[in-house]
C-alpha cells in the first residue's frame, strides 16, 4: 500500500546518483573509450542494487521493485527490435555497395577552395548513411585531417567541421543508436522524432555551413588530395559503384515518408540490401565466401551473414577497412545491454520515489515550455559532464522528465528532441566524456581546441532553447489532471 511507504528524503534521492557518478567516472578513468562496453553496465547495476536497498528501507517490497525492473526493460523492447534491424541493415548496405556509393559520391564534393564546408558536408553524408559519428570521424575524418595538414589549413577548424558534420548526420540518421535511444526513452516514434528534430537541426546546420564558408575565405592552402583519390580508387576497385546502389536508401526514405513504422521499414531496407548485394556485388561476395560455398550458396551465405554478423572487408587500406567493415545484429548487442541496464536503473529510481524527489527540486519554479526544455537541455549537458557518457545523458534526463512533460501539456516529442539537442550533441565537446576522448584519439586534436569550431554542436542546443521561449514549433497536449489540480492550488 502507498501509505506504508516512507517519503524519501533528498539524501535518499542523491545517494544512488552520487554513487553512479563516482562509478561512471572511475569507469572512464580505468577503461577509457571502452567504458561503455561493460564497465558502465556494471556501474548501473550496482547503482540499481543500492537504489533497491533504499526502496526496501522505505517500505517497498522486493517483488514490486523487481516488477518495476521488468516494466522498465519492457519499455525498450520496441527500440531493441529497431536496433537489431538497424544492425542488419548496416551490414547488408555495406555488402550491397549502398554505403560505399554514398561515400564515393560524397567525396566528389571536396574542393580545396571550400574545404571546411566540404568536410562538414562529406562527414554529414557518410554519418547519415552509416548512422555512426565515431566511425565517420575515425575513417573519412582521419583522411580529411590528413588532407587539411597537407594544405596547411587549421587542424582545429577541420576537426570542428568533422565533428559538426558527423554529429549532424548521426543525429538525423535512423541507423544511429542515439537517434533510436532518445525516442525510446521519451516514448515517441523514431521517424516522428527525426522529422521533429529537423526544425532545430536543419537551421543549425545551415548556419554552420555559412560559418565554415566564411572561415574558408581566409584560407589559401594548396595541396594534393591524394588520400581522397586513393579512397575513391579503392572503392571503385572493390565495389560496383553506380546510382542503382542507392535504391535501398530511396526505398527506406520512401517508407519513412509514408509513415511506415520504423521496425518493418528498416527490416525491409535490410533485406533489400541483401538482395542488392547478391545481384550487383558478386565479386565482393566471392571474396568473402568460404571455400565450402560456391555459386548461389555462397551468395546466400554471405548475405545472410551480413545481416546477423556484418561484413569484414580487406581493401589494402586500414582506414577504409574500418569504414567498410561492421554492421550485423550482433554489433548492436552491447548497446542493447547498456539500454537495458540504464532503463532498469531508471525504473527502480522512479518506482521507489527517488526520481520524483530529485526532479521536484530541480523543477522548482519551472512554469513555461521554455523553462522545461531549457532545464532538460541543461540537465543533459550536466549529465554529460558528470557521468562522461552520452547514453546516460539521454537516458537519465529522459526518465526524470518524461512524466513532467505530460503533466504540463508538452508533447513527448519536445522531450526526445531536447535529449538529442542537449545530450548527443554536447558529448564530443567534453574532453573526459567518452565521445570527447574518442574524437581526441582519432583526430589528434583536443576538444578544448576544436570546441568553438564544432559549430553545429554549439548552435543546436542554443537554438532549441530560443525556440522554446519564443514558442516556435512546440507541440502541446492536454495537461494531466494532476498538473491542473496543482496549478489551481497555487
Amino acid at each position: 500500500m502507498p501509505d506504508q511507504h516512507k517519503t524519501p528524503s533528498l539524501t535518499d534521492a542523491l545517494i544512488p546518483i552520487v554513487i553512479l557518478v563516482a562509478l561512471l567516472a572511475s569507469s572512464v578513468i580505468l577503461f577509457g573509450d571502452n567504458s561503455s562496453y561493460g564497465p558502465n553496465q556494471i556501474a548501473l547495476l550496482i547503482s540499481t542494487g543500492i537504489t533497491a536497498i533504499i526502496g526496501i528501507k522505505n517500505g517497498f517490497k522486493w517483488e514490486d521493485i523487481e516488477q518495476a525492473m521488468i516494466n522498465g526493460i519492457a519499455l525498450s523492447l520496441g527500440a531493441i527490435l529497431i536496433l537489431l534491424a538497424v544492425g542488419a541493415l548496416i551490414g547488408s548496405w555495406l555488402l550491397s555497395g549502398t554505403v560505399p556509393t554514398l561515400i564515393y559520391y560524397g567525396l566528389e564534393l571536396l574542393n580545396p577552395s571550400i574545404f571546411y564546408t566540404a568536410t562538414c558536408i562529406i562527414c554529414a553524408i557518410v554519418a547519415m548513411s552509416i548512422g555512426s559519428s565515431w566511425t565517420t570521424a575515425a575513417t573519412v575524418g582521419v583522411a580529411l585531417m590528413g588532407v587539411s595538414g597537407g594544405m596547411g589549413l587549421s587542424e582545429a577548424i577541420t576537426a570542428g567541421a568533422v565533428v559538426s558534420g558527423a554529429y549532424f548526420g548521426d543525429k538525423i540518421s535512423p541507423l544511429s543508436e542515439t537517434t533510436n535511444l532518445a525516442p525510446a526513452v521519451a516514448g515517441t516514434q523514431l521517424f516522428d522524432h527525426i522529422r521533429y528534430m529537423l526544425w532545430t537541426t536543419v537551421p543549425s546546420f545551415i548556419l554552420t555551413l555559412i560559418i565554415f564558408t566564411i572561415l574558408g575565405f581566409s584560407e589559401s592552402g594548396q595541396a594534393s588530395t591524394d588520400k581522397i583519390n586513393e579512397i575513391q580508387r579503392l572503392l571503385g576497385e572493390q565495389f560496383n559503384i553506380g546510382w542503382q546502389m542507392v535504391v535501398p536508401l530511396i526505398v527506406l526514405l520512401t517508407l519513412a515518408v509514408r509513415k511506415m513504422p520504423a521496425f518493418p521499414a528498416v527490416a525491409i531496407g535490410a533485406l533489400l540490401g541483401a538482395l542488392w548485394a547478391v545481384i550487383f556485388q558478386p565479386e565482393v561476395i566471392d571474396k568473402l565466401a568460404t571455400q565450402d560455398h560456391k555459386g548461389w550458396l555462397a551468395s546466400v551465405t554471405v548475405a545472410w551473414t551480413a545481416l546477423f554478423d556484418g561484413v569484414s572487408m580487406d581493401t589494402g587500406n586500414s582506414e577504409l577497412n574500418d569504414l567498410l567493415s561492421g554492421g550485423g545484429m550482433s554489433s548492436m548487442l552491447n548497446t542493447i545491454w547498456l539500454i537495458m541496464c540504464a532503463l532498469t536503473f531508471g525504473a527502480v529510481l522512479e518506482k521507489v520515489g527517488l526520481l520524483k524527489r530529485a526532479v521536484s527540486v530541480f523543477l522548482k519554479g519551472a512554469k513555461s515550455a521554455g523553462d522545461m526544455i531549457s532545464r532538460t537541455i541543461l540537465t543533459c549537458i550536466g549529465t554529460n559532464l558528470i557521468t562522461a557518457d552520452q547514453y546516460m545523458s539521454i537516458v537519465m534526463p529522459g526518465r526524470m522528465y518524461k512524466n513532467e512533460f505530460a503533466k504540463r501539456g508538452l508533447h513527448q516529442l519536445n522531450l526526445s528532441r531536447s535529449l538529442e539537442d542537449g545530450g548527443t550533441l554536447t558529448s564530443p565537446l567534453i574532453p573526459w566524456n567518452t565521445c570527447g576522448a574518442y574524437m581526441h584519439s582519432v583526430l589528434h586534436v583536443d576538444p578544448f581546441q576544436y570546441f568553438f569550431y564544432a559549430v553545429f554542436n554549439l548552435i543546436s542546443p542554443v537554438l532549441a532553447i530560443i525556440y522554446a521561449y519564443v514558442g516556435i514549433k512546440i507541440l502541446r497536449i492536454e495537461p494531466t489532471e494532476e498538473h491542473k489540480q496543482q496549478t489551481q492550488t497555487v
